[in-house]
This record gives C-alpha cells, sequence and structure tokens, in this order.
C-alpha cells in the first residue's frame, strides 16, 4: 500500500481531516477532532499508527513482527504499523476500519448523529 492510496483510505472515512498538528512529518487522522491515526509518512520504511482494542492489541502483536506498541502513543490503545511488506493489505484494512470505529463509538452521541446525517 503507498502512502497516496493509504491517505486516501484514511480521507474516505465519514468526517476524517487530515491535520499536521506535531510537524509536517507526522500526518494525523481525526473524525470529528478525534484522532484515529498518525502516518509517519518519512519513516522508512512507512510507519502508521492505529487505536486498537487492548486485548486485540497484543494478540496482533504476538502474531506479526510489523505490528509494535504504539511509537509516542498509549501502548496499551495504540499500535504501529510497519509497513515492511509482511502484512496482507485486508489485515491493515481491517485495522484501519476497527480504529476508525472505536474513536466514533466514543464520540458523544449528539456527535455520532451528526456524522450518521452527514
Amino acid at each position: 500500500m503507498s502512502l497516496k492510496s493509504l491517505q486516501e483510505t484514511l480521507l474516505k472515512k465519514k468526517g476524517t481531516r487530515e491535520e499536521i498538528p506535531f510537524g509536517p512529518e507526522v500526518l494525523v487522522y481525526k473524525v470529528l477532532g478525534k484522532m484515529f491515526a498518525l502516518i509517519s509518512w518519512e519513516e522508512e520504511p512507512l510507519r502508521l499508527n492505529l487505536k486498537c482494542d487492548p486485548d486485540l492489541a497484543l494478540a496482533l502483536r504476538a502474531k506479526y513482527p510489523a505490528i509494535i506498541p504504539g511509537y509516542h502513543m498509549n501502548k496499551k490503545h495504540w499500535n504501529s504499523i510497519i509497513f515492511d511488506g509482511s502484512l496482507p493489505e485486508t489485515l491493515i484494512l481491517e485495522m484501519i476500519d476497527d480504529s476508525y470505529a472505536l474513536v466514533v463509538k466514543k464520540l458523544k452521541k449528539v456527535d455520532r448523529e451528526k456524522l450518521a446525517n452527514s
């Protein structure tokens, strides 16, 4: 998955915006102001941080060497994905969907309704 296709995938999520609050080397993706993904696009290989259920995060890390505790994030709730070619794209897409869903689930009810009706 290329940087461009990753960006396009993230931006297709309802209510998502790309921001650079931590400097130009990290692209941050937020849904209604809440982070669900960060891309370290200057890293080689590319790295993606995603929110994850704590139990699933541990299982994924145990199974895939390219999934590690979230770099500069709460290691219980975030994973970093290293784009070294070892992970199936379908897994990465599922992890993106899960991260987005976890953040949307925690939004205020009024914000979830606004998102659903947009």
